[in-house]
Formats: structure tokens, sequence, C-alpha cells
């Protein structure tokens, strides 16, 4: 595999938290610990465009796939929605003084992962709160949606997966085994496989159809993984870490294939917060703590 580096996004002013990709393949927004909300284009890493300004850190943002509009988790306050066309604000939810982690869509409703422990479920259409699910008094990190299963998988700082009913939000099975905080879950395209992985830098796989069985443990990297991402077409996971390299993997044996860092290939040279994969396979984004969003073309 050889990986290039194509270009470097640059015009935050603080770490780069998080990705989200747009309705248009060619473009996608990044937001992160200085409040702003910024829309780029693939070819044009020198036009990037404000589209929202909040005043706290976003870690979580997610574009809802039905009405366009993009959801800003502010922490400590709340959730923005804005349209990016306009750049107007069209509505926000005061949810909470705690950090929001995580945002994720099923049908009419929003899963918000917050630092109290509470995972919120929202009704998208009427913003109104439908259940708050409280499982842990420890940070829910990350989350992960089966439609096939019906399953609603958090990750937590208790070191725990928690795997939930998607309709009765009822709690089906604890999953043990990570020695620290649950950064990021991500199922297998095909919904066989739960990956996992977190500040332990372990990243396990799980079988979700022997009831969650752990199929694999790897000790991925040397410091904590951030984010897990599967490429579009299913064939590859791309792992990144606060050791300042990202990793990719083969997805159906789960072997090493490619080491993405500083020192060959030009990487970032602080901690990889988020990955994206753009619709092409061959495009993977990260965005670090050192402001910037690189972009890479793996052949």
């Amino acid at each position: 595999m050889i990986v290039q580096k194509i270009d470097t996004f640059g015009g935050h002013t603080d770490c780069v938290y998080t990705l989200a990709g747009d309705s248009k393949p060619d473009h996608f927004f990044s937001a992160g610990g200085d409040g702003l909300v910024v829309r780029w284009q693939l070819n044009r890493p020198d036009l990037g465009e404000l589209v929202a300004r909040v005043p706290a850190s976003v870690y979580a943002l997610a574009r809802h796939p039905v009405s366009g509009l993009l959801w800003v988790g502010q922490n400590y306050e709340g959730v923005h929605l804005i349209d990016p066309e306009t750049k107007q604000e069209a509505a926000s939810v005061k949810l909470t003084s705690a950090a929001i982690f995580d945002i994720a869509f099923y049908k009419t409703n929003a899963f918000i992962a917050l630092s109290d422990g509470v995972v919120i479920v929202l009704d998208t259409d009427q913003l109104a709160v439908r259940k708050h699910l409280k499982a842990s008094n420890q940070s829910a990190r990350s989350i992960a949606i089966n439609p096939v299963e019906r399953e609603l998988a958090v990750g937590y700082s208790d070191h725990t997966i928690r795997i939930f009913d998607l309709e009765t939000l009822d709690l089906k099975r604890i999953l043990s085994g990570h020695t620290n905080s649950v950064f990021t879950l991500a199922y297998s395209p095909n919904f066989r496989f739960l990956l996992s992985a977190g500040r332990d830098a372990h990243l396990k796989i799980w079988d979700t159809e022997r009831e969650y069985v752990l199929h694999q443990d790897i000790v991925a990297h040397m410091f904590a993984i951030n984010h897990v991402a599967f490429s579009p077409d299913g064939s590859l996971v791309a792992t990144a870490s606060m050791d300042k390299s990202i990793k990719i993997w083969d997805a159906d044996t789960y072997r090493l294939l490619k080491v993405v860092d500083r020192a060959r290939h030009a990487g970032h040279g602080t901690s990889i917060n988020k990955l994206l994969w753009t619709t092409d396979p061959q495009r993977l984004l990260s965005g670090s703590d050192d402001r910037t969003i690189s972009v890479w073309k793996l052949d």
C-alpha cells in the first residue's frame, strides 16, 4: 500500500476534534476547540467557509441525513441545528451542563452521549427528550448503531460497552475487557462485528452474531486510540491515535497494512482525534490537535 498526503487544511485556532461528511461528496465539515464549524472543499484547502461559531469546544458534529441540518454539540450547553446553506441556526436545544461527546441518528431519534454518563434520546422532529439512558456514572464517550439487530452500542469511561435494544431502549448486555475508557465504536458495514478502542490502546473485535464474544484483541497503538472508521467499501479499517499515527488494517483479517506517521509521511505532530473517509475509498481525512486536517490518498 502506498500512502500519500495530498493536502493540509489549516485555519482552526485550536485542536480539531471532529469531522463530518456533507451531502456534496467533495465537501466536509470540521469543528474543535475554537468553537468554529467550517465547511471545506476537498480540492480547495485555501477556501474554508465559516458555517457557525459557538462559544465552547465542539467534540460532536453530525449531519442529519433527512433534513441536511448540521447538529453541533456545544459543550456544557446543548445542541445547535445549523443550516449549512444559509449558515443560520434552525433550532437549538439546551440539554445539559455536561460535555457532549457523540451524536448518532436512527429513524426519528437522535442519541447524544454526555460526560455525566447519560445518553439522551431526542425526537428529531419535535426536538423533545424521549428518554435519559443512565447506565453509568462515568462518561458516555461513543455511540454505534446496528439497525440489523436493532441494537445501540455505547462506550463508557468505566471501561465497558453497553448494548441497548434500539426500539425498547432496554439494556441487553454489558461487554467487559477494556482496561480504560472506550473512546470509539464502529460496526462493520455488514454488522457482523463491533470494533471498540480507547485509552488502553487495544483494538477489540466483537462477534455480534455470537452474542458479542470477543473475536480478536489487538495491541494496536502505543497510546490511546481516539477513533476507528471503516472505508466506504468496507475493505479497510483506519485507527487514529494519541501516538500521532494512523494505522490502516485489512477489514477481513484485521492484519496491519500501513502505518502513517510524521517520520514517513509528513503526518501530524500531535494527537490525531478524528478520521473521515470520503465517498472515494482512497481518500481519508484526519483531524488533529495540531489544528490541521490532512487528506491522504491510499493506493
